[in-house]
């Protein structure tokens, strides 16, 4: 998975993307560029700029180089490959251009379909870094900003040596000065307002570039810091650029709990069955939970009260599905249309058509409370590496639930109809396999007989 990939921006949109922060700004744009470039479909032509100073060391690694300094040097930008254009040269640095030219430059590329890439500020090539008073030059048009930091500054000493603008580093990170970087203040850092989130504007998608993984121990710190940062971003990829299929996305992955039947065929409610004491879908909905799922998703239906107080007491959102009796499709119309965001995706450029801030949903039924907290964890960890856009269990050569779904499937699953579940569109989106050995993931109850398995069975 590349980096254009991993970020969700393919196929290319004229999508306008920031890069601030430190440990790879720039070697991370012009990858981006090439990922595009090298695309199925992808654009013929990219731009990228600058807001601050570039070095002229950066100048060679674009096909080409544009000093623009007025409208009409803006007329003629190539077609294809890839091109820098900045304002002269000061010495052994690129000017930024300024605000007018820079918002010519971006319409000129909205109106050919390219994409614009722009550096917002400087770091003098450190891991870390925290921005100064005037930075970072953020336009307000950026669709996407994407938040780089190096991870081989974690464990480094807080000095200007490793870290730029060691003192203001201290101060939103609450670290003292010398002291060794730590993923906690690193995190504190990246998600003050004044910090990594600093001039993002509103509208913007927020990701966290944590570059430099390229070791075992720097992908666990890096793993670690993806999930302290989720809360303040919209995705974290951990990573590093100089193996380019490194990249794991860190995004939120819901838990949907399908419990609005029926159980016409059992005669009883399945959703409140007994298992060791709890009802059935308070079970499923703990599991979820305790795997990290988020947002967790009840649906309800037909017993939705009954269903409903058996969830007292959890951070769940219930979704009631008023037609629950049009079949099993009717409960995965209404849970995606409950991650849905509310702003219109015909405005938005194709990666930020985002349903909330998900990246996937695992679909789990509500009479199959043998399905275990590793199974979960381990979908989302298999997700992240390539995000295929159905994950399954493999067990003994069967496909077994729960079943992960990522975001690029969810408007197909809004067209299903009927008593049809998520496999009405395996025939698009064909699965991926999680080898799993627990047979168990294999049984669900639609008989009283197959109940009584279910509750004698010693090894669940």
């Amino acid at each position: 998975m590349n980096l254009a990939q991993a970020l969700r921006t393919i196929p290319v949109d004229p999508i306008t993307v920031a890069a601030v922060g430190a440990g790879g700004k720039t070697s991370a744009l012009f990858q981006l560029a090439r990922d595009w470039l090298s695309a199925p479909h992808g654009p013929s032509s990219v731009i990228l700029t600058a807001t601050s100073h570039l070095g002229e060391w950066q100048i060679p690694l674009a096909d080409r180089h544009l000093i623009a300094q007025s409208p009409a040097d803006l007329d003629d930008l190539p077609a294809t490959g890839l091109t820098l254009v900045t304002g002269p040269l000061d010495g052994t640095r690129t000017r930024p251009l300024d605000p007018e030219l820079l918002a010519r430059l971006r319409a000129e590329c909205a109106a050919r379909g390219w994409p614009l890439l722009i550096e917002a500020d400087g770091s003098r090539r450190h891991p870390l870094k925290a921005p100064a008073g005037h930075e970072p030059p953020l336009p307000d048009f950026v669709d996407l900003v994407l938040v780089v930091a190096g991870l081989t500054g974690l464990g480094r000493p807080l000095t200007d040596e490793f870290i730029h603008r060691p003192e203001i580093f201290s101060h939103l990170g609450g670290l003292p000065l010398g002291a060794a970087v730590t993923p906690e203040a690193l995190a504190r850092v990246l998600t003050h307002p004044q910090g990594g989130l600093k001039n993002i504007p509103a509208s913007a998608r927020k990701v966290a570039l944590l570059n430099q993984a390229d070791t075992p121990e720097l992908q666990a710190l890096g793993g670690k810091l993806a999930n302290l940062l989720l809360p303040a971003f919209d995705s974290v990829i951990v990573g590093a650029l100089q193996s380019p299929t490194t990249f794991q996305t860190f995004e939120p992955i819901a838990g949907i709990v399908l419990a609005a039947g029926a159980s016409t065929r059992y005669g009883q409610p399945k959703q409140l069955l007994d298992w060791r004491g709890t009802p059935f879908v308070r079970v499923v909905a703990q599991t979820a939970l305790s795997a990290g799922l988020t947002p967790v998703l009840v649906i309800t239906g037909a017993h939705a009260e009954e269903v409903e107080d058996a969830l007292q007491g959890l951070p769940v959102q219930i979704v009631r599905n008023e037609a629950w009796q049009e079949g099993q499709a009717s409960s995965i119309r209404a849970s995606i249309n409950a991650l849905t965001s509310s702003v219109p995706a015909g405005h938005l450029p194709h990666f930020q058509r985002k349903w909330g801030r998900t990246g996937g949903g695992i679909f789990l039924l509500a009479d199959q409370p043998q399905v275990t907290v590793p199974v979960l964890q381990a979908l989302v960890e298999r997700h992240r590496l390539d995000l295929p856009p159905v994950l399954a269990p493999m067990v003994q050569d069967a496909r077994a639930n729960p079943v992960l779904f990522d975001r690029v499937t969810f408007p197909d699953l809004l067209s299903l109809q009927g008593d049809v579940g998520g496999r009405g569109i395996f025939h698009k989106y064909p699965p991926a396999y999680l080898p799993w050995h627990d047979d168990r993931l294999l049984l669900d109850v639609d008989t009283p007989e197959q109940y009584r398995r279910l509750v004698d069975d010693e090894t669940l």
